[in-house]
């Protein structure tokens, strides 16, 4: 999938804010695949003729490669789970820039309320929006952390498998019950 549709998706995800544009948040994508690389133990890059995010493996599985391999190699695009945990990264990332920003002119803007000759301004209080600014960021991190563990266990397998269910067990010959599945 090429950087500029993810980058496009998450804008409209965050509503198109008048603050953000596209080829920013490519950038940011095109920055942290690194990042995303860490999370999920893989190792995608992004392709300098596609623009593409592509991770290389070995054709024999899903066994990531070296990039400097001489080895036959194939690429496999970005699917959609590590996409989603791309784009819950880039809402962690935004909620964040938000939250500073928010502190910032907090510090600097101690008037909430001004009241003169009948007529009232009312200003943002500052202080409650970086309260529900760090609310969703924190939200948006467990949510990212739960995305990441739930990928790690879906692709993880057992190391051992011990034993045999199909085969009867030692039983008591008075006894009509038997323990395992199958049947005398």
């Amino acid at each position: 999938m090429k950087v500029v549709d993810i980058a496009d998706e998450i804008f409209r995800e965050l509503s198109e804010p008048s603050t953000l544009s596209i080829p920013a948040i490519a950038y940011w994508v095109r920055s942290n695949v690194g990042e995303l690389n860490n999370y999920l133990n893989t190792s995608f890059r992004v392709s300098h003729s596609t623009f593409e995010i592509e991770e290389r493996v070995d054709v024999t599985g899903r066994q990531p490669v070296s990039f400097n391999s001489s080895v036959d190699n194939d690429t496999l695009e970005l699917q959609f789970e590590e996409k989603a945990v791309l784009k819950k990264m880039y809402n962690v990332h935004y909620y964040d820039q938000q939250l500073r920003s928010t502190l910032g002119a907090a510090s600097n803007d101690p008037v909430v309320e001004v009241v003169s000759d009948g007529s009232k301004v009312r200003k943002i209080n500052k202080n409650e929006l970086s309260k529900t600014y760090a609310s969703l960021k924190r939200q948006e991190y467990e949510e990212l952390s739960d995305m990441i563990n739930a990928y790690k266990l879906r692709l993880s397998a057992p190391v051992q498998v011990a034993g045999d269910d199909t085969t009867v067990g030692a039983h008591d010959p008075f006894r009509t019950q038997h323990f395992n599945r199958s049947t005398i």
